[in-house]
């Protein structure tokens, strides 16, 4: 059974950080692209940061509005894609949702109908 579960949210002051981890269960998700995306109430969901398949091209990618300051990673030993998010925002509070492209080898598209599987999300709040 495919599963994501978020883990890692929650309140942090302007300027702080937080590690968000995505583990997967029931496949290997070397072998997908992973995707982070986040919702805030009455806003579309938008693609954070993605990291391609290794059968894929293997890049990882960050919307604008978070190069520089989050970073994705995976850990293949622990089966997890982790989002370290720095010098946060206000604007970065949101529901943080990790997602799995739903085909083997895949790269990186912030197209969120490619996605086939989503965790349950984790809030992120950045607040004083």
């Amino acid at each position: 059974q495919v599963q994501l579960v978020e883990s890692g949210g929650g309140l942090v002051q302007p300027g702080g950080s937080l590690r968000l981890s995505c583990a997967a269960s029931g496949f290997t998700a070397d072998y997908y692209a992973i995707a982070w995306f986040r919702q805030t109430p009455g806003k579309e969901r938008e693609g954070v940061s993605c990291f391609s398949s290794s059968d894929g091209d293997g890049k990882t990618y960050y919307s604008d509005s978070v190069k520089g300051r989050f970073t994705i990673s995976r850990d293949n030993d622990r089966n997890t894609v982790d989002l370290q998010m720095n010098s946060l925002k206000p604007e970065d509070t949101a529901v943080y949702y990790c997602a799995c492209h739903a085909l083997y080898g895949s790269s990186c598209t912030w197209d969120e109908s490619a996605y086939d599987s989503w965790g349950q999300g984790t809030q992120v709040t950045v607040s004083s």
